[in-house]
């Protein structure tokens, strides 16, 4: 895993062409922010191979996060996001569930200030799983309630505090990226929509990033997505986990 980390990413990541089907999953009302992320990666996983994943409904979503959380539904004062880390390790236990099947997915961390690393997740293992803290500034709307198209750092001052976490924690995917830059863009899986931010704006934002590779949706015999034997990842990621590799 560690070697899968720090090998030089791809100078560019170009999946425009690839519809990851993000889908919204009860976030614009809830906090599930981490539940969706999930629910997302499954999308992004599958539509990589050409395909997608039945079963990814809203109601899935908040269930999976009343199960990690505790969120218990119609009670606000339950709705306090989720710990990604938490989150992640529940579902690698007990599953995600949705409404035909149950899917476990094998993840791992990664240092959030190696932007090298990250771009080897999403290149290798469909999108990186990452939390981020966001600004104000970053939640602007217009007056037809869009998002500013690029999320960046020099966001004008009548767009609100640019100050990363002034607008709270957020759980997000990287899907792909036009190049290596600070300027370069980004493409950022979130609220049913793939929305745009530089490198500067990761590198200032992000507190945490995560790999996560689902065993369930790969034919037998395949490689896991980074192209390695599906036992060799897991035996890589155990040791890098225990800080042996």
């Amino acid at each position: 895993m560690r070697g899968f980390m720090a090998r030089q990413a791809p100078a560019r990541l170009d999946r425009s062409h690839i519809d990851p089907h993000p889908a919204m999953l009860g976030n614009d009302q809830i906090g599930d922010c981490t539940s969706a992320g999930i629910g997302n990666h499954l999308h992004a996983t599958a539509a990589l191979a050409g395909s997608d994943v039945a079963g990814i409904t809203t109601d899935a979503a908040v269930r999976f996060y009343s199960l990690s959380t505790g969120y218990v539904p119609g009670n606000p004062a339950t709705d306090n996001g989720g710990i990604e880390v938490d989150v992640l390790g529940y579902a690698q236990r007990e599953g995600y569930a949705l409404t035909t099947q149950t899917l476990f997915p094998l993840w791992g961390s990664a240092d959030p200030a190696d932007l090298n690393g990250v771009r080897n997740i999403a290149a290798g293992l469909s999108a990186a799983y990452l939390g981020v803290q966001l600004a104000d500034a970053d939640m602007w709307q217009d007056q037809d309630g869009n998002l500013p198209p690029v999320w960046d750092t020099d966001s004008p001052a009548a767009h609100g505090d640019p100050t990363p976490g002034s607008a709270g924690g957020h759980c997000l995917l990287l899907w792909d990226y036009t190049g290596t830059a600070d300027t370069d863009l980004v493409t950022l899986l979130t609220w049913g929509t793939k929305q745009k931010a530089t490198w500067r704006w990761v590198r200032s934002r992000i507190m945490e990033a995560h790999g996560l590779a689902w065993r369930q949706l790969l034919p037998a015999g395949m490689l896991s997505p980074s192209g390695q034997d599906w036992e060799a990842l897991v035996a890589a990621n155990d040791a890098y986990l225990d800080g042996a590799a």
